[in-house]
């Protein structure tokens, strides 16, 4: 049995990542060679943006928050500090000459049980929690839901045993009425036929409270939701907010564009990339390929793919502004990122 969850853009942790990644690609905007690390942190009404940035571009990271927030559906006004510095010039004197920008492990994985190379649990999650927004923004029969909400997908096997799906609401409808709403018109078209399957809709009752009004928020405390479920390891480096010469990010994604590259070229049914860094330094302290039965795939990696920073940068087009997209639902398993793309080896 494999369980995977996903949580919508206005989970008070995906607004975070969002203004994050928001601000992040503001700066490549103007300047793609500008070194950026922020934070972002939300709780009641409060909004504080701290981190590292060195570039030339000027940004108003206070008015992208706002935006963001209230793109997401966000009315509620927010107050917001921000504290942004320089990066430390003994960190940007190892990244200056093309070394990682920290130590760390990253893993990259593809499966081909799902066409999205990805694990069918996740990907399941995921659409439903994209498909809560869906219903929020374009049917009006949906006009009660609100940003927040979390699914969670069980399979076993190919089955899927329970399905759960928490969502923000306006306090006009009964949980009572929403699920039979709910299961009609996101879950049945995403799940297929219902028979054997547990179905539970707000199962602690009323959820009409949600983002920074219920909860804190905190970038990059999503980290499995991001990647591709509990069942997969994660080297604890989180994505949003980091431009690419951070290879907790770049190097992740670089992982996923090798195993993705290797499964889709038949030389495996699923893998797991996996590399290491010491900060300041361009080769990997570790770089390693295998398959789900054992077979060893470290020679082919080595053969296509490069892992110095600034090879990943260069080969996967890292310093566009490309990453708010990325910041909700997934950064693996969609189209039109440029690590999911598939050469032929």
């Amino acid at each position: 049995m494999k369980t995977a969850e996903a949580v919508t853009e206005g989970h008070p942790d995906k607004v975070c990542d969002q203004i994050a990644d928001a601000i992040l690609d503001a700066y490549l905007f103007r300047d793609p060679d500008a070194r950026v690390a922020v934070e972002v942190f939300g709780s009641h009404g409060l909004l504080i943006i701290g981190g590292e940035v060195t570039s030339s571009a000027q940004v108003d990271a206070e008015a992208i928050a706002r935006k963001v927030y209230s793109d997401i559906g966000y009315p509620d006004d927010i107050e917001i500090l921000a504290n942004l510095h320089q990066q430390s010039p003994e960190i940007a004197a190892g990244v200056n000459t093309g070394g990682a920008g920290d130590q760390g492990i990253m893993h990259g994985y593809a499966t081909c049980e799902t066409k999205e190379m990805m694990p069918r649990a996740y990907v399941l999650a995921q659409r439903l929690a994209r498909g809560l927004a869906d219903l929020r923004r374009h049917d009006k029969d949906f006009s009660w839901l609100k940003p927040d909400g979390k699914t969670q997908v069980t399979t076993d096997g190919r089955a899927i045993t329970n399905i759960i799906v928490s969502t923000q609401h306006e306090p006009v409808i009964s949980v009572e009425a929403m699920k039979p709403l709910l299961v009609r018109s996101l879950i049945m078209p995403i799940a297929g036929d219902m028979n054997g399957i547990k179905v539970m809709v707000n199962p602690a009752g009323s959820f009409t409270q949600g983002g920074f009004g219920a909860d804190t928020g905190l970038t990059g405390r999503k980290i499995m939701v991001d990647a591709y479920g509990p069942l997969i390891p994660h080297g604890g480096g989180a994505f949003s907010g980091k431009d690419a010469t951070k290879v907790d990010r770049s190097a992740a994604y670089m992982c996923r564009f090798a195993a993705k590259c290797l499964v889709a070229n038949g030389l495996a049914k699923n893998c797991m990339v996996s590399v290491a860094y010491a900060i300041g330094q361009e080769a990997p302290v570790m770089l390693t390929a295998r398959s789900g039965d054992g077979k060893d795939l470290t020679e082919t990696l080595n053969k296509y793919f490069d892992f110095r920073p600034l090879a990943i940068i260069e080969r996967l087009k890292l310093r566009r502004p490309i990453y708010q997209p990325t910041a909700c639902y997934g950064h693996f398993g969609r189209e039109g990122f440029p690590w999911e793309e598939v050469i032929s080896l």
